[in-house]
């Protein structure tokens, strides 16, 4: 017998709307549908105040819980990641392949359609290995190279098996035909690790940049580069890590500003095994990654993703930026919802969507977790 129970007592934030005195009704795991308080003739479940709001959609998660994906493309691994970020309020995510062996990536692509079975994991995201040297960042350049006819073939079949397939590319090592190849097949193409000029990256025909300003040809007065063409076009979203460490806040402001939609600009963690323990260094690839003082870097200081949880990041938007509650949490659901095409179930809390919810404090600490309507912390 399914269930139907009332969440009153918080404020409600849907995504577009802060309503007071109202109910989050749940039935079977989805949500019914937000109504007041004194319409309401169901089990409820009273919570001390605070804001009730979806959970977070992450599409950039390394790793987490002392596992990366690369290290291990196993279902085990996978699972650990994912509940490595559920008590920091992420409820739904793909898990992150940076540039491998083609053995191991093989593998990843493998095991992908079977982790769809674990809940919360929604999906694929392969960050190279078709990126520029130029900008590789920590990506190993002896296995960055072109998008072959090949790759295009096998990443349009990974494309079809999966409900959202993120392929991190740059211009350098695909032809816009081929970005728009994997875009037909489903997949949403986002460039990254790219030194392409501003015109180059306009016309790839890609919808999304990764890690916006970081590993990508910056904007200058007479070379608006990669960072140019995210804010210029409208097509385009953009993630971003907020930590402070990645982006200067004052260049996070005035991207904000500049900004055209519809395309947004979201939050991502680019987060690595250390999320959720107390490991002072990592390895990947045969190289040694150090934390310290929040930074995750190789030994020449090259950063080497980030240590950075979604809750952090939204209380960062909010206390360093100034950015005012309701956007943080859209940039860390909404947004990054939409680039996948699946606000409609997940990002923000409508009728018909996966209850997968937050509660927050004044101090935006989280107080409970639900994913799929049970209550995970």
């Amino acid at each position: 017998m399914t269930t139907t129970c009332a969440y009153i007592g918080a404020d409600i934030f849907d995504g577009t709307t802060r309503h007071t005195k109202c109910a989050l009704v749940v039935e079977g795991g989805h949500i019914v549908g937000i109504k007041p308080e004194n319409e309401i003739n169901c089990k409820t479940r009273p919570l001390a105040g605070g804001l009730l709001t979806a959970g977070f959609v992450d599409v950039q998660v390394n790793g987490g819980g002392g596992m990366m994906l690369n290290s291990a493309p196993t279902l085990k691994t996978i699972k650990t990641i994912r509940d490595a970020h559920l008590p920091f309020g992420t409820t739904s995510l793909l898990p992150t392949m940076i540039t491998d062996t083609p053995a191991r990536t093989a593998l990843a692509q493998a095991v992908a359609a079977d982790a769809m079975l674990i809940e919360g994991v929604i999906g694929l995201h392969l960050e190279g290995p078709h990126l520029s040297v130029a900008r590789k960042g920590a990506h190993d350049p002896n296995l960055i190279h072109p998008m072959t006819a090949e790759d295009l073939s096998t990443l349009c079949a990974l494309a079809a098996k999966l409900p959202s397939l993120l392929v991190t590319v740059a211009p350098e090592s695909t032809t816009p035909a081929q970005i728009a190849t994997l875009r037909a097949a489903g997949a949403v193409v986002s460039l990254g690790h790219t030194d392409a000029d501003f015109a180059t990256a306009c016309a790839a025909g890609a919808t999304c940049v990764t890690h916006l300003f970081n590993a990508m040809s910056q904007l200058g007065n007479r070379t608006p580069g990669v960072v140019g063409a995210a804010l210029e076009s409208g097509n385009m979203f953009a993630g971003l890590i907020a930590d402070g460490i990645h982006v200067n806040p004052a260049t996070i402001r005035i991207a904000l500003r500049a900004k055209k939609g519809p395309g947004r600009i979201f939050l991502v963690t680019d987060a690595m095994a250390t999320i959720g323990t107390d490991l002072t260094e990592l390895h990947l690839g045969g190289r040694v990654i150090y934390r310290k003082n929040g930074r995750l870097t190789l030994a020449d200081g090259t950063l080497a993703g980030a240590d950075l949880d979604m809750i952090s990041a939204v209380r960062f938007m909010v206390n360093s930026i100034g950015v005012p509650v309701e956007e943080a949490l859209r940039m860390a659901s909404l947004y990054p919802a939409q680039l996948l095409g699946r606000e409609a179930e997940i990002g923000q809390l409508v009728c018909g969507g996966r209850a997968d919810f937050i509660h927050l404090d004044a101090g935006l600490n989280i107080q409970g977790i639900w994913r799929g309507g049970a209550l995970k912390s």
